[in-house]
């Protein structure tokens, strides 16, 4: 009997083994999509962040010079999946762009940012296509009556960012999602 015992501390059974494969096995499959839905969650930040340091930039801008700045898409491109290099694309125009607003990101970038001006009034958008199903992601901000910005919220009287309440864009000056889809990204 105690050789018995003996023989069976010296290691683990063939079903324990394949029992802790099996537990190991569904905690990953549980983890991993859990993971990739903050990655992307962390990807999305960067319109929404980028988008109220351009809002900051425009704001003290109009300070100084009484005027806002209208910048066209930069990069001209949406991107998609992966980070591209920000090229301004009005470098060099007087008047005009993101380097004339003192703003630019460090590095790459996972969205395109455009602003569009209007008198007294600027939107701002950011769109990119970080979960690679073809639906756009954009963030946007809205300040008075400006015409829409194409990566941004559309334009025009009542148009803003996403309202989940209203089911409508009509919230001004509050960066956010440009509608009930923007803001979550799919996998």
């Amino acid at each position: 009997m105690s050789k018995l015992l003996r023989k069976r501390n010296k290691g683990f059974t063939l079903i324990e083994l394949m029992i802790v494969v099996a537990i190991i096995g569904i905690l990953a499959a549980i983890a991993i999509p859990n993971f990739l839905r903050f990655q992307l969650k962390a990807k999305s930040s960067e319109g929404k962040v980028n988008v109220a340091a351009i809002r900051t930039a425009e704001v003290a801008y109009n300070s100084e010079f009484s005027t806002y700045v209208g910048a066209t898409a930069s990069p001209a491109t949406v991107p998609t999946t992966a980070k591209v290099d920000f090229t301004d694309a009005q470098a060099g125009v007087a008047g005009a762009g993101f380097g004339t607003l003192g703003w630019a990101p460090e590095g790459k970038v996972f969205f395109s940012y455009e602003t569009t001006i209007g008198v007294g009034s600027f939107n701002i958008g950011a769109q990119a296509d970080i979960d690679g199903d073809t639906t756009p992601q954009i963030w946007g901000y809205s300040h008075g009556v400006a015409a829409g910005a194409a990566r941004g919220c559309g334009g025009g009287a009542g148009v803003g960012v996403w309202d989940a309440v209203a089911k409508t864009a009509s919230i001004k000056d509050q960066v956010g999602p440009c509608n009930g889809t923007s803001g979550q990204s799919v996998f």
